[in-house]
């Protein structure tokens, strides 16, 4: 598929805000992409020059670590309750808030306002697949049993996974989600996963 060159500047524009030596630096990731996903390329790019950036923020990082050693403990039983009453709740329940209601949310959803929409949605997970952080409320409160956790964070370090070009549920826009293991910088050890939801008119 050919980009105008509007959408190809634009793409490139957001790509090289990151700084100089960040981009230097990215590590080559090893990405599970959908064969029939044609936007996958550009998607792993993204991830791998900006959303990293994000998810080494201290704000972010903070949140995981805090997180996980709250959760680390839980039942599947248990996670599931907590999934069970995130879905039946609103963001105005006490769930709902203590996810999107944060430092750490706030600076993801900056992050959302500075894409220049690009991106419809972020969220962050803890080392159990339960919601950390996040841009908007998502349909569900534990990621764990789906792609976007299994195929990074359980995957292990460097690990990026490419979804389906779809309508989201959460967001209601056509798009693709992208996610990725967040590494803890201190240990080198995953401490949990991001997912990026990216509109495809810029690609």
């Amino acid at each position: 598929m050919f980009k105008t060159p509007a959408k190809s500047s634009r793409l490139m524009s957001v790509l090289l805000a990151a700084p100089l030596a960040a981009l230097c630096a990215a590590p080559i990731l090893a990405a599970d992409t959908n064969s029939d996903n044609e936007y996958a390329p550009h998607m792993e790019m993204y991830m791998t020059l900006t959303v990293s950036n994000w998810v080494a923020d201290a704000t972010v990082l903070d949140a995981i670590r805090a997180q996980n050693a709250k959760t680390s403990g839980l039942s599947e039983a248990e996670i599931i309750a907590l999934d069970d009453e995130w879905r039946a709740s609103d963001e105005t329940g006490a769930l709902q808030r203590g996810v999107l209601e944060t430092a750490s949310s706030d600076f993801l959803r900056d992050m959302v306002a500075a894409s220049d929409g690009m991106v419809s949605e972020v969220f962050v997970t803890d080392a159990v697949g339960l919601n950390v952080a996040a841009s908007v409320a998502t349909s569900d409160y534990w990621q764990g049993d789906e792609d976007k956790f299994s195929m990074t964070y359980s995957v292990g370090v460097d690990a990026i996974h490419i979804g389906d070009m779809e309508v989201d549920a959460s967001t209601g826009a056509y798009q693709g989600q992208a996610s990725m293991t967040i590494t803890d910088p201190d240990t080198g050890a995953p401490i949990g996963s991001v997912t990026v939801g990216l509109l495809p008119d810029f690609f």
